[in-house]
Parts: structure tokens; C-alpha cells; sequence
């Protein structure tokens, strides 16, 4: 994957290069429409080989939330800026910086937070030996991850569900969307193409579906 490392290398360092006006303005924005906490959120995630490493992005919540690591739209604690960052995945551009340092790459698996990692098992593991990517094949496909939690969160209160929204949300997250996630995962590390990652590039930055091992994402 020599062509990858180059390339995740060099195109993070000419979008640092360029986009930086982006950067600051975004970064201002949170500031001011957010005060009360830092522009760039910083968590410990799971990276390459199992190794922890600090992840950066835009904050879009409110400071000292304190909640679930699974996030549902609408919810309280995600700013009306924090959910226009999100949709748009403006708040993944400080991500350039962890794609230059070589903890992330630009396409690959989403990076776990310590603990859901540690579930992974057997051939699943393999996830484990891929550099985490600012976007992938299963994050394209659940792009619009928040919302869809949020509708299925909705459904089940409609049908009379008296748990609160975050057992709900983990419910649908565990069950069905995490595994989902590894299978396609695994699938990319198996059947790697540098092709295919400038497809899945160019479809996460226009916001377009793709097809992908026989499915749409």
C-alpha cells in the first residue's frame, strides 16, 4: 500500500495547504456560536495494530455533555452548528492533521472508541491491521448515521417503548448498524483496490452513493 501512504501523505498536507482559511473561520464559528469549550474535540480512538491515538475534529456539542459515544440528530446536547458540521462532515476536517502524522488514512475503517474495538473477534480482527479512515465504505454508507438512529429511535417510542432515547439508540447501533459496519470492513481489507478508495473519496465528498461489493452505499 506504498501508493496509499504517498498519497494520504501528500493530499492531507496540500488540503492543510489550502483549506486552511476553512479551518480557521470553522473554528471561529464554534468559538463564538458554541463558547464555553475548545474548537477542536480531541478523544483517545482505536487505531492501526489495536495502538491509541488522539482523534480531532470540530466540536458539535455542547461542553461537558457527558453522554453516549452514540450519537442520535436532534438530540440536545448537538448544537444547531454542531448538526450542520455533521451533515455536511465539516467537522472531520481537522481529521487532515491525523491522515498527515500517519495515524489515519483518508479511506479506511472509522476509528472505535476504546471497548468497542475489544469486540471484535475472530476473522473480525482484521479490521485491527487497517490505518482508520476519514471515510470508508461503511461510512458512506451510513453518511447520514445520526438520522437514522434518530428514525428508528422515533419508531420504537411510537410503538410504545419506554426505554429512553440512548438505550434505544445502542440498541440499533449494536444489533444492527455496528456489525454491519465491521462486515464491510472486513470486505475492504480484503479486497483492497487504491481505485476504489478515490471512488469512495470523491463520492463522500459529493455526497453520492456508489456501487460496492454487489450493493449501493
Amino acid at each position: 500500500m506504498i501508493i496509499k501512504f504517498i498519497f494520504d501523505r501528500l493530499v492531507s498536507l496540500i488540503g492543510l495547504l489550502f483549506l486552511w482559511p476553512v479551518l480557521l473561520i470553522v473554528a471561529l464559528l464554534v468559538k463564538i456560536k458554541m463558547p464555553g469549550g475548545p474548537a477542536v474535540f480531541v478523544q483517545i480512538r482505536v487505531g492501526k495494530d489495536g495502538r491509541l491515538f488522539k482523534c480531532h475534529k470540530f466540536r458539535t456539542m455542547t461542553p461537558d455533555h457527558g453522554g453516549s459515544t452514540i450519537s442520535v440528530a436532534g438530540e440536545s446536547r448537538i448544537t444547531p452548528l454542531g448538526a450542520k458540521l455533521r451533515h455536511f462532515k465539516l467537522d472531520e476536517l481537522p481529521g487532515l492533521w491525523d491522515v498527515l502524522i500517519g495515524n489515519m488514512s483518508f479511506v479506511g475503517p472509522r476509528p472505535d472508541v476504546p471497548g468497542y474495538a475489544d469486540k471484535l473477534e475472530g476473522d473480525a480482527r482484521v479490521v485491527l491491521k487497517l490505518r482508520p479512515g476519514i471515510t470508508g465504505p461503511a461510512t458512506l454508507k451510513y453518511r447520514l448515521e445520526d438520522e437514522m438512529i434518530a428514525d428508528y429511535v422515533s419508531q420504537k417510542q411510537a410503538e410504545g417503548d419506554p426505554r429512553v432515547t440512548q438505550e434505544i439508540a445502542k440498541e440499533y447501533n449494536d444489533n444492527v448498524i455496528y456489525p454491519d459496519k465491521v462486515r464491510l470492513n472486513c470486505y475492504y481489507y480484503h479486497h483492497y483496490s487504491f481505485i476504489k478508495d478515490l471512488q469512495l473519496l470523491v463520492c463522500t465528498v459529493l455526497g453520492k452513493h456508489m456501487k460496492y461489493n454487489n450493493e449501493i452505499i
